[in-house]
């Protein structure tokens, strides 16, 4: 937003240096020619714009932004540019006292978008390649036949391909609605190489409009290139979507791989640690926002740490307080944590409100990187992949490679050994399940950069990390990664297919099958701790 306004102010101040500076013959008007822009019926206004707007001069600028800053006014068959009290003759550039009964210039809609359109068309002619690039894009919507010459005239004087090849697109688009049939053939054929959405929608309004059997036969011949090239974007899109979901899938299992997975714990509650680990995001993100405004793009990272600490927190609380009780008692475990995660949910309502929080993207996670025409990659979500690989690499070399994860493991194999032997099985039982609810606020930290964080958030992924748990192999890592990534793939494809509803009944019936097949999931556990 600051940047933009900033912009704007650059442009007025520019526009009102040429106003001051600029000589009379750098207006590239005569008085009657300027005056006929000013005044009279739209129609001759038009038809005295597209004649200026011919010559290409960029000098004319100024002029059409006075115009669309509604600061012309007409007297005397001539048009001023009147600001800050001075007026100042369009034609000469020369200030000059307004003549009584100056009459303010109205532009209709009409007028106004061909201004808009004429100043994108003079653009085209600036020594700025952003300028130039910018000019193409606006012009896509906005340009017809009757700026064909100055779109002949910038393609010839262009020198760099990428641009030239745009101008080109442009000049077909535009011949495609001609009244002459070999324009509407050549430009027809010309636009088979294009990649671009709007081509396809343009070709397509040209298909069914279109009377000449050979041009039909042209355009939908374009049209079917055009639309292959495009489905590689539609293809890449539905895959990365399906990464992107699979990463968060696996990010929310991760946590529960452990608790359910390794210690047996149904739990319940593990959404509402990922809502309570979103939730000290929306804390951080207000404390930056209140007391280091400078630092704001950076709350994410102080977010992190602090999300993990504040579910482990929880996880801790929950395990000695009540889990404790109930190991080798799954079914006990899932109604005892069923009812925490309604406490839970409720404390948090009291606590922020019913409502949803916003949590906002810090400016280096917004926008996106364009790989394709129709395709754009957030930064947001890529950096949830990023950040999702960070946390499996972590988790696997703590449990395979700690001093923790090697008593988390052996109480897990075999309890009363790992007692016999000096374990502290119930400070190991503490540290564990908090690793996994600290997981947990780390998926939700993560969450919170994607959708809204509310103290339902836990709800919608509770049963998907369930399935991902079982899919993949109880207790396996290995196979959260897999059914979390696959689920996340073939859940886009489905629903590209099927819809969202539909999709989701698909891939629990598609679960169910594989359960009924391999009930010990992708991967079974092998050894002593299989017939554990």
């Amino acid at each position: 937003m600051r940047s933009d306004l900033v912009w704007r102010l650059l442009r007025a101040w520019l526009a009102a240096a040429c106003l001051v500076a600029l000589p009379a013959a750098a207006w590239a008007l005569s008085p009657a020619q300027a005056a006929r822009i000013a005044a009279g019926e739209t129609d001759d206004r038009l038809a005295a714009l597209a004649e200026a707007v011919a010559s290409g001069d960029p000098a004319l600028a100024p002029f059409l932004q006075a115009l669309l800053a509604d600061e012309v006014k007409v007297a005397g068959g001539r048009a001023f540019v009147v600001r800050d009290g001075r007026a100042i003759e369009a034609a000469s550039g020369v200030e000059t006292a307004l003549p009584d009964g100056a009459e303010d210039v109205v532009n209709n809609n009409r007028m106004r978008r061909e201004l808009q359109a004429a100043l994108a068309a003079l653009k085209l002619f600036s020594p700025d390649r952003a300028l130039r690039a910018a000019a193409i894009v606006e012009l896509k919507d906005q340009v017809d036949e009757s700026r064909l010459g100055l779109v002949d005239r910038a393609l010839a004087a262009e020198t760099d391909a990428a641009l030239r090849e745009q101008l080109g697109q442009l000049r077909a688009a535009v011949l495609i609605s001609s009244d002459d049939r070999a324009k509407r053939l050549e430009a027809a054929r010309l636009l088979a190489d294009s990649g671009q959405p709007a081509t396809r929608a343009l070709l397509g309004e040209r298909l069914a409009a279109e009377t000449d059997p050979q041009v039909r036969a042209a355009i939908a011949a374009s049209l079917a290139d055009v639309e292959a090239r495009l489905a590689w974007g539609e293809r890449l899109g539905v895959l990365f979507a399906g990464i992107s979901l699979g990463s968060i899938l696996m990010l929310v299992a991760l946590g529960l791989a452990i608790t359910y997975g390794l210690m047996g714990v149904i739990n319940m509650a593990h959404g509402e640690l990922m809502m309570i680990g979103a939730y000290a995001t929306y804390v951080v993100q207000n404390l930056f926002r209140q007391h280091l405004p400078g630092l704001f793009d950076a709350y994410v990272l102080a977010a992190i740490p602090a999300s993990f600490l504040a579910a482990a927190l929880v996880g801790a609380v929950l395990e000695r307080s009540v889990i404790r009780w109930l190991y080798g008692r799954p079914l006990e475990t899932l109604l005892a944590t069923w009812g925490i995660s309604l406490i839970l949910m409720q404390a948090v309502r009291s606590v922020f409100g019913a409502q949803n929080v916003g949590v906002e993207n810090p400016s280096w996670l917004s926008g996106g990187v364009q790989v394709l025409p129709n395709l754009t990659l957030p930064y947001n979500r890529i950096a949830i992949l990023v950040f999702a690989a960070l946390v499996l690499a972590a988790v696997a070399l703590l449990i395979a490679r700690t001093r923790l994860g090697l008593f988390v493991r052996g109480v897990t194999q075999n309890r009363r050994m790992a007692a016999c032997v000096g374990v502290d099985t119930a400070r190991v039982d503490t540290y564990a399940f908090a690793l996994g609810a600290g997981i947990a606020g780390l998926a939700g930290c993560a969450l919170s950069q994607v959708g809204n964080v509310g103290p339902d958030l836990g709800q919608g992924y509770i049963v998907d990390a369930f399935m991902v748990v079982v899919l993949g192999g109880v207790g396996q890592l290995a196979g959260t990664v897999y059914a979390g990534l696959g689920l996340g793939v073939v859940s886009k494809l489905l629903e590209g297919w099927q819809g969202a509803v539909l999709a989701k009944i698909m891939v629990l019936v598609l679960i169910v099958v594989f359960i009924q097949k391999r009930p010990q999931g992708i991967f079974a556990l092998k050894g002593r701790s299989a017939e554990a």
